[in-house]
């Protein structure tokens, strides 16, 4: 008889033994594969989340070069400087910002009647310099629209034209192709210029900002060339903001080297960063979960192997005789061994079939309940973070206003699990390995004796 028909009738005859290998390799192999389902299918919302989002490099002050060397006056970056960094074949669209105070004029009022400073002007306000429009945060989150014209673009640089929010164009009748004339910062100099309305857009927020306490009703945008030539004494234009829409994340730090060697010592006091707080938010309670997968089928895998290896040792004592008997007889002890080693891989091959089974449908609902539940949480979070009280920073409650949740970027919820080839395999190569080690060491051991120890030892 060969050792293929022994292992069936072994597998037979010890029932209660199968059934007890059967169930810890189905458990191993239920706990592996949903490991790895989960995993991978949190990578794949992931990703799908990056390139919803998009790869932006954030250009902005940098405080600890600003503490540490000294100077009190905020770095500005030139505009032309700005265009040969965004002539990038990786940046795919870019965008600066600067701002300044301005006047209306012509009997244009404003809507808020709190000045922004005490004693400023009745209608002084602050009036935002953009290259584009569209990639200002409000308008690219959504949060913002245009409701007629059309937004700034690029070609508008040598133009005057001025985006006007709707309750600052409803309080002065304004429609798109009219006119407003608005004034330089320094209220000493006379310079002013005519700006036509491009477009007029909505935020619906009423909440002043942070950082300027200005109401959101009274915000002007025009192009950032336009805001220089409307203040000619501050020079050349140039803006202490720009954002640079990437081909993907993994072309930053190839980016940051030309954007480095292309502005040399302008960069100074600037810092180029990955605006990847969106992704962080939305795919927060994927890495919970998928930590969570992670650990508990590294939980399960090393205390499967344990049970297994308990019971490969307590099989091998039960069957010293057999091996003894089988061994005087001429049996050869590899094929004892391998004996041994069918036995594991018919009931291994048996759990991983019945387990891939139902293991699809069964992880898509475990890790659906599970990611809710995070993305329910870090919702919570999102929800009960309040910015620092008008006209302070922050600091003195706690808060830090770069903590500040971003709009549009909901944590993720589902995922869909898929049991692909690869997956597959890992359980399969998980399962019979940890098997045929648990089962051929001790077996191994035991065949280092000859006949006549293992008939004649006691268990």
């Amino acid at each position: 008889m060969n050792f293929v028909k022994r292992a069936a009738l072994s597998l037979r005859s010890r029932a209660a033994r199968t059934l007890l290998t059967f169930g810890t390799f189905a458990a191993i192999s239920a706990m592996v594969l949903s490991g790895v389902l989960i995993t991978s299918a949190t990578a794949d919302a992931g990703e799908a989340a990056r390139r919803g989002v998009g790869a932006e490099v954030e250009l902005g002050l940098d405080p600890e070069a600003l503490a540490s060397g000294g100077s009190l006056q905020a770095p500005a970056i030139g505009v032309e400087t700005l265009d040969r960094i965004g002539a990038s074949p990786l940046v795919e669209r870019y965008n600066y910002t600067s701002f300044n105070g301005t006047r209306l004029l012509g009997g244009a009022a404003l809507v808020s009647e709190v000045p922004l400073y005490p004693d400023a002007p009745d209608t002084y306000t602050l009036v935002h310099g953009v290259l584009d429009s569209a990639l200002l945060p409000g308008f690219s989150d959504g949060t913002w629209r245009m409701l007629s014209g059309r937004p700034i673009t690029a070609a508008d640089g040598d133009r005057d034209v001025v985006l006007v929010e709707e309750r600052l164009a409803e309080l002065n009748g304004l429609a798109v192709g009219d006119a407003l004339t608005l004034t330089e910062n320094d209220p000493a100099g006379d310079h002013q210029a005519e700006f036509t309305v491009a477009g007029i857009y909505q935020d619906p927020s009423d909440e002043p900002d942070t950082e300027f306490q200005q109401l959101p009703a009274d915000r002007l945008i025009i192009p950032a060339t336009a805001l220089a030539r409307l203040n000619p004494g501050d020079g050349p234009a140039t803006v202490r903001a720009a954002t640079f829409q990437l081909q993907g994340p993994e072309v930053f730090e190839e980016f940051e080297a030309f954007a480095r060697e292309t502005a040399g010592a302008q960069l100074d006091g600037f810092a180029l960063g990955l605006n990847d707080r969106a992704v962080e938010q939305m795919t927060g309670p994927l890495e919970s979960i998928a930590r969570a997968a992670t650990a508990a089928m590294w939980l399960v895998g090393v205390a499967g192997a344990a049970v297994l290896g308990l019971l490969a040792v307590l099989a091998v004592r039960q069957r010293r005789r057999e091996f003894g008997v089988l061994l005087a007889m001429g049996e050869r002890k590899w094929k004892l061994v391998a004996q041994q080693a069918v036995e594991v891989l018919v009931v291994a091959a048996l759990a991983v079939v019945v387990v891939s089974a139902v293991a699809e449908s069964l992880t898509q609902r475990a890790g659906t309940a599970l990611l809710r539940d995070e993305a329910a949480s870090a919702q919570r979070e999102i929800d009960a973070w309040q910015p620092p009280s008008p006209g302070s920073t922050g600091l003195g409650e706690g808060i830090d206003p770069d903590d500040a949740p971003v709009e549009n970027a909901d944590p993720i919820d589902e995922i869909t699990v898929r049991l692909d080839p690869a997956a597959l395999s890992i359980v399969v190569g998980v399962g019979l390995g940890v098997g045929l080690l648990a089962t051929a060491i001790p077996a191994a051991a035991v065949l280092r004796l000859s006949p006549r120890a293992i008939l004649t030892k006691g268990n």
